[in-house]
């Protein structure tokens, strides 16, 4: 007799995206999972032009409900999405991906072995040809291996390919909504989630494609969020009653520059280097100016 499948709810927020949201959608189509064990939940943050036009054609091939709210950031449409959510887990992702077709399915099976646990999986950049985009998905990679080279005592995930028992993320309240920018709020949770004593587990076999286009401005723009919300994520351990995060060390800034070597030695790979250089120089910037904006708020 065929072992019965967990149910799972996917959520998806997404703000004023329709062509990225209709790709994922059609990904979903194509999962390799029984269509009565799943359900997606669409949240439109806001979108000023409404996305029911982009949900209603696959609702004959999906189980899809889609969910409105004020633009408030994705922490909040995730923790939307979750307090409607059936399933036993939660699988989030994002309006620009397209999980693979055996997403749900590696999924199950590490929550056949381990359902208490956290399950992050691999992201793979669909835009090689961007080098800005690479050199984001580069960085990712870099930051993966160096927090989950134990795939079994994980300390990050992204937002964009995670999955968790529904029970746990209720109890310990969701995402944070207190980022005011959608960067950190995913770092925050699990590290809350490893101090309330859970674990989580690194799965590269559990597969979504990520198709994020950038240009300088907005690839710019993206890791200046990142800092922003790494000083908020500082903020929230302090308020957490955890202790701060120490600047890494030297070496992982060095060998974070030495990355792109690692996969090509053509002159590209100088380019994605001096992009990593400015993603941090961006990274800091952001930082120091979510500092400086909480210091002119304070009385």
């Amino acid at each position: 007799m065929e072992r019965k499948q967990p149910y799972f709810s996917i959520i998806i927020p997404t703000y004023a995206r329709p062509r990225q949201l209709s790709i994922c959608l059609q990904a979903l189509t194509r999962l390799a999972y029984p269509p009565h064990c799943f359900e997606a939940i669409v949240v439109d943050d806001g979108s000023e032009n409404p996305l029911k036009d982009v949900v209603e054609p696959f609702r004959h091939q999906l189980n899809v409900i889609l969910l409105s709210q004020p633009n408030a950031g994705p922490a909040t449409a995730r923790n939307t999405g979750a307090s409607q959510a059936r399933g036993k887990f939660l699988a989030f992702t994002d309006d620009d991906c397209s999980p693979a077709p055996d997403w749900l399915k590696t999924l199950a099976k590490r929550f056949a072995a381990t359902p208490d646990c956290a399950i992050g999986g691999r992201t793979l950049n669909r835009l090689r040809d961007n080098p800005f985009s690479t050199a984001s998905q580069i960085l990712i990679d870099y930051l993966y291996d160096y927090y989950n080279s134990d795939h079994n005592q994980a300390h990050f995930f992204a937002s964009n390919n995670l999955a968790m028992p529904k029970v746990r993320f209720l109890e310990m309240g969701g995402f944070d909504t207190t980022f005011p920018c959608a960067a950190g709020e995913d770092r925050e949770l699990c590290d809350r989630w490893l101090n309330h004593g859970c674990r989580m587990i690194y799965a590269p076999e559990v597969l979504v494609w990520h198709s994020h286009s950038l240009t300088c401005r907005n690839f710019w723009s993206q890791h200046f969020s990142y800092g922003r919300g790494a000083y908020f994520f500082q903020r929230a351990r302090v308020r957490n009653g955890y202790q701060s995060i120490r600047l890494e060390p030297l070496s992982f800034y060095l060998n974070l520059m030495r990355a792109p070597f690692g996969q090509t030695r053509s002159p590209r790979a100088l380019l994605l280097a001096a992009l990593l250089v400015l993603s941090q120089g961006a990274n800091a910037a952001g930082y120091f100016a979510a500092g400086g904006d909480m210091l002119c708020r304070t009385p």
